[in-house]
């Protein structure tokens, strides 16, 4: 299995959520047998612990954001699973970087040797007021390698809110993506000695949420929610011109840091760029951040989809680079690449999917109606 699965839904969440699970059954189930191992490798845990633990989020989920919740139920019924299996791999980043977290170095401690894939290099580009420049927005999304094999596209039309596209693990509510208003959304994974896996809203459903967002500022009070489980980086931008980057860690409000754009360009990776108050641990989890940031920044004079299309396909510091691939030394568990590389123009409510490393890849332009 290696095609992109591309799923259309339509209804209620529950109905949505249900035709979800159906027509990628296969790949859903591919995604909770994959993460049987992945957890075991990075937490100790067996399934039904993993299950335990997910539980626990089915509560914080259901009292703040319930469309969400009744979404990963018709998953789990229409791909044949109990709502347990889902609610794990949509929680999957709770687990890891808790797990991850809980193994980072202290005064007097050497650090241990972990490896975990870092989790993207992104960009926006908004024209200055009065220019009539296009949005564009995208991203690479690097993780562990079995996720190439359970790639969806999914194109949702809500009865309620607007319609949207995600590029997303086969099983998760949303990952990037962009919807019918115009909102784009690319996304890093974060660290800190503040993620230590405690009930609360996780980041998978926060992304799904940013994707119900009409402005950037219905996106920020979003993310104000309800206590946030972990750490994140969303960067959000609007065909209308406005962009933000939101650098968050667990808690709430309090703790959410934005990112403004430098002469017009957003750019993140993997570790925090405000001033925090946990303890960043992003260098140490996630060390290729840096490097991918200096040739994000080197990139200066970056203004078209063909300038990023050239860009996420960089090679600096292979096989760590922008366009990572697979490090040998690595263990098998931790062997990460980039999955799927993603370009959107939010004027145009246009998106471009190479699935796999840009590299190899070419961009398609994905068959939307949004």
């Amino acid at each position: 299995m290696t095609s992109t699965q591309h799923v259309r839904v339509e209804g209620s969440s529950y109905q949505r959520g249900r035709q979800y699970g159906r027509q990628a059954a296969t790949r859903v189930r591919l995604s909770v047998q994959a993460y049987q191992q992945t957890f075991a490798h990075y937490a100790g845990w067996d399934w039904p612990a993993v299950r335990r633990e997910a539980a626990r989020f089915e509560a914080p989920i259901g009292s703040v954001m319930p469309a969400y919740l009744e979404e990963l139920r018709g998953i789990a019924d229409g791909a044949g699973l109990d709502l347990a299996d889902v609610l794990a791999i949509n929680v999957r980043t709770e687990v890891m970087y808790a797990a991850k977290a809980r193994q980072a170095p202290t005064a007097g401690k050497l650090p241990a040797q972990f490896s975990q894939p870092a989790e993207c290099s992104a960009f926006a580009c908004v024209p200055a007021p009065g220019q009539n420049d296009p949005v564009l927005i995208g991203q690479n999304w690097d993780w562990l390698l079995h996720s190439a094999q359970t790639l969806v596209v999914l194109e949702v039309r809500q009865d309620e809110g607007p319609d949207f596209v995600t590029v997303v693990e086969a099983g998760l509510l949303a990952k990037t993506g962009m919807n019918a208003a115009g909102l784009g959304l690319v996304t890093n994974a974060l660290v800190t000695d503040a993620d230590v896996g405690e009930p609360g809203l996780p980041y998978h459903v926060l992304l799904r949420a940013v994707l119900d967002c009409t402005t950037v500022t219905d996106a920020l009070e979003v993310l104000q929610a309800g206590p946030r489980s972990s750490s994140a980086n969303y960067l959000i931008a609007q065909a209308g011109g406005a962009a933000l980057d939101i650098e968050a860690a667990p808690g709430d409000f309090t703790r959410l840091y934005p990112v403004y754009p430098e002469d017009g360009v957003l750019r993140h990776t993997n570790h925090f760029l405000g001033d925090i108050h946990p303890a960043d641990l992003s260098l140490w989890a996630m060390p290729s951040s840096v490097v991918r940031l200096q040739r994000l920044r080197a990139a200066a004079t970056a203004r078209t989809l063909d300038d990023f299309g050239i860009l996420l396909a960089d090679h600096a510091d292979y096989p760590h680079s922008i366009c990572a691939h697979p490090d040998p030394a690595a263990h098998p568990c931790e062997q990460g690449a980039t999955i799927a590389s993603v370009l959107m123009d939010l004027t145009a409510r246009r998106i471009w999917l190479a699935a796999g490393n840009p590299c190899q890849v070419p961009f398609e332009q994905l068959d939307i109606a949004l």
